[in-house]
């Protein structure tokens, strides 16, 4: 395990756990990694996703962080408005001031704030894991979300820069 890791819960809010591919399965997995998290007194990080209307509206049940993974009063709530979790955001601040440069990624949707957020932690110096079953998306009018899961999962293993690279990797291997 890296020096100084964190977990990131990107976007585990109530509209898209409802809607996501094996969203329900996919929350009681992120809910044990959290537990393990936890209990290594590894920091867990919160991102939620935000609009001025709609689904994410600020203060709206959907737009709210999944019921069964409530944040703990002293985990950090990163809100953005944009895919990349690091654009206009405190988080890149946040991490700094704890000297983490490990980020294990989980959450929604795979193909837009997973992927982005992924990427830009490899551009600021990040490494990454990306936890394979704990992100997923909803179906798009060309693929299925479990073949976009796999796409990412595919493309996304190895991505990097000569000093940082994104691993995907199970969650049963995590904090063990």
């Amino acid at each position: 395990m890296s020096k100084n890791p964190a977990l990131l819960i990107v976007d585990v809010q109530e509209f898209l756990i409802e809607h996501a591919f094996e969203g329900h399965a996919l929350v009681e997995r992120i809910e044990k990694l959290i537990t393990r998290a936890r209990d290594l007194q590894i920091p867990v990080f919160y991102i939620q996703h935000c609009e001025s209307e709609g689904e994410f509206e600020i203060g709206t049940p959907t737009w709210q962080i999944h019921h069964a993974i409530t944040p703990k009063e002293h985990e950090p709530v990163i809100q953005k408005f944009a895919c990349d979790s690091f654009f206009d955001t405190p988080l890149r601040d946040e991490l700094g001031s704890r000297e983490i440069n490990h980020l294990f990624i989980v959450g929604l949707q795979t193909e837009y704030c997973i992927d982005t957020t992924s990427r830009r932690a490899i551009s600021l110096g990040y490494d990454v894991t990306l936890v394979e079953d704990c992100h997923s998306t909803l179906d798009s009018h060309v693929l299925k979300a479990e073949q976009i899961i796999a796409h990412h999962n595919s493309v996304l293993n190895g991505f990097g820069t000569a000093n940082n690279q994104i691993a995907v990797t199970s969650s049963d291997t995590l904090f063990v």
